[in-house]
């Protein structure tokens, strides 16, 4: 098994640059999931470690190993696409062992490993059937178990669940979590643009924006501690509400306003001497709460509310002419559209970024 090494991978398609020098060491056994929007060069990221797209600059290693020249075959890599791929005219198992008969390996551990496979993912009942009779949800453990027969140094996963209906990426979701706990040595790295998945499944999260890493670290890291702007909108849902403010008391309690002249201390690690200086303040949806006392961080008139059941979303008209401020409160709110509401947060839970939308450091 093995660790994956990127440094200053960059690729690029004629004139048009797509990566842009990426630094990243991922540890054997490790579980990474890419996030970023669409056109961010994730999937195109992908497919440079597994040997699909050439690097055009830069070092690419697998187990210590430069392999930029390296073909996929002999990369070690097993890569489970998001349209499954499997040959239809084949069974289950025949899908399964096809990619070792390739390979010429002996009958008997061709058999060994596709019913293992099978075992781990719940396919043995299945294993004499056409793709065509399984659910989406099997069709895709059959290419997560023609993987594992492979016996790779590291499982690719290109956006796996993204064809499946709800519930199906849900079950779906828990196998592929039991197997990353099955195979603790084996490297894997996950495409998704799902951030339950990413939340749930990854030891580390990479943020990609516009070919380069925005921020790299423990999923419940980039939630509370994100780096800049864009980290702090992307990774959450909803999205955290950033609302304009600016510096009326400098030091190490740093005093902001916002716009309706509320005033907000916050305590922060490095401490902001420009008095006036315009910065970005952030709260999360579930960071806010109803003010019982009078006393309130913003107020304003509710335009929309979403009974969800376990959580009501109250979509408000803040102190700022934008989007409105989206509240998330437990449970089932006794609020309608029309009110006027006042709002409190922790101030543990706030969050401060500067002109250039880099994030303050909190105490």
């Amino acid at each position: 098994m093995a660790g994956l090494v990127l440094k200053d991978v960059r690729k690029s398609y004629g004139q048009v640059k797509v990566l842009h020098g990426i630094d990243l060491e991922i540890k054997q056994g490790e579980f990474v999931v890419f996030v970023g929007p669409s056109g961010c060069g994730k999937s195109t990221l992908l497919r440079m470690i597994a040997g699909l797209e050439d690097v055009t600059s830069g070092e690419l290693s697998i187990d210590g190993q430069v392999v930029n020249d390296v073909p996929p075959s002999r990369r070690g890599i097993a890569m489970v696409f998001q349209s499954y791929a499997l040959y239809p005219h084949m069974t289950v198992y025949d899908n399964m062992a096809f990619g070792m008969r390739i390979a010429g390996t002996d009958k008997a551990e061709i058999d060994r490993r596709v019913r293992a496979a099978g075992a781990m993912l719940q396919l043995g009942p299945y294993l004499d059937r056409l793709p065509k009779a399984l659910s989406g949800g099997q069709r895709q453990r059959v290419a997560i178990g023609r993987a594992i027969c492979r016996d790779p140094k590291v499982f690719l996963f290109d956006e796996p669940l993204s064809n499946l209906d709800a519930a199906l990426r849900v079950a779906t979701r828990l196998e592929i979590a039991k197997l990353n706990e099955s195979m603790p040595d084996t490297t894997m790295i996950y495409v998704t643009h799902d951030q339950v998945e990413a939340m749930t499944l990854a030891d580390r999260i990479v943020v990609l924006s516009a070919g380069r890493i925005e921020q790299v670290g423990p999923p419940l890291e980039l939630y509370e501690h994100p780096a800049n702007l864009f980290v702090a909108q992307f990774i959450g849902s909803p999205a955290m509400n950033i609302l304009p403010a600016r510096i009326v008391k400098a030091g190490a309690e740093t005093v902001i306003s916002l716009k309706d002249d509320s005033q907000v201390t916050l305590g922060i690690a490095t401490p902001i001497s420009e008095v006036g200086k315009s910065v970005s303040f952030g709260v999360r949806p579930e960071d806010l709460s109803i003010a019982t006392n009078g006393q309130y961080l913003f107020e304003g008139t509710v335009s929309i509310v979403e009974a969800l059941g376990e959580v009501t979303l109250l979509y408000v008209d803040g102190p700022v002419e934008q989007e409105p401020i989206v509240v998330k409160l437990p449970g089932i709110v006794q609020i309608r559209k029309g009110e006027k509401v006042g709002f409190v947060a922790d101030p543990q839970k706030l969050h401060l970024f500067d002109e250039a939308g880099k994030s303050y450091i909190k105490i």
